[in-house]
């Protein structure tokens, strides 16, 4: 196995979280809307995202919309995970994403050896920030 990538699913709010994740993190962002694919939907998919592509170096996070008139449930059993590799990062990374949001363990130091910290972000979307302590 290569890797695990989240993809998350929201009801026509995918571009909203997407930027805002682009600008905490920075990188590369693509989307795609149902119109711009010609993919066919139900009236008023047309704007709503198909396809969403955020590239920080090796890491990528991908979401779509809901198609129209179909509903998204949050729940509280995923995680995005971001493996940083300094401290400033982490500091950074975490900051912005919980922006707006709730801190459900602020980030501190662990039993395990690195810098740790859990948020919820503004879209109701739970994450997890670790930095290995270089020794």
């Amino acid at each position: 196995m290569k890797s695990f990538t989240p993809y998350l699913n929201f009801d026509g709010r995918t571009r909203d979280a997407m930027t805002f994740y682009h600008e905490c993190l920075g990188g590369k962002l693509d989307v795609q809307t149902f119109g711009d694919s010609q993919m066919p939907g139900p009236p008023g998919s047309e704007n709503r995202v198909i396809h969403a592509r955020l590239e920080v170096d090796s890491g990528f996070i991908m979401a779509s919309d809901s198609q129209a008139g179909q509903s998204v449930t949050f729940g509280n059993n995923a995680y995005v995970c971001v493996d940083c590799s300094s401290v400033e990062e982490i500091e950074r990374f975490f900051a912005g994403i919980s922006a707006g949001g709730t801190v459900t363990m602020p980030l501190q130091d662990t039993f395990w050896g690195a810098r740790f910290g859990m948020c919820t972000d503004k879209f109701g979307v739970h994450w997890m920030f670790n930095c290995d302590k270089k020794g």
